[in-house]
């Protein structure tokens, strides 16, 4: 199997976005909110799969685990529809993700 980025994970949302598009809202910036709003609630979705069953449950290959990995999974979706919306494309993201990262690795040095 292969890895899957921001550029695959964005053509599979546009896919299924062409596919439905008669009966969901066309993806632009007044629609974003909403698919954040969405995501948020799938990311409780997963929080509660964690409640339930636990962390040990999730680290075991399992019914529990299946279920966490595919709330991951919607959370990812509908980060992916938030950044289709707003026209953020997989570089932008690459770049502001290491850009990131970088300030990260030195935002709590003490020397």
């Amino acid at each position: 199997m292969n890895k899957i980025g921001f550029d695959e994970m964005q053509r599979l949302q546009l896919e299924l976005q062409d596919k439905y598009k008669n009966l969901w809202p066309p993806c632009g910036p007044e629609e974003a909110r909403s698919k954040l709003l969405w995501m948020m609630i799938e990311a409780g979705e997963a929080a509660d799969v964690i409640k339930k069953e636990g962390d040990a449950a999730i680290l075991e290959k399992g019914e529990a685990r299946a279920r966490f990995i595919e709330e991951m999974c919607d959370v990812m979706m509908y980060l992916n529809d938030v950044l289709i919306c707003y026209g953020i494309t997989p570089e932008e993201v690459e770049s502001a993700y290491y850009a990131k990262h970088e300030r990260n690795m030195h935002r709590w040095e003490t020397e």
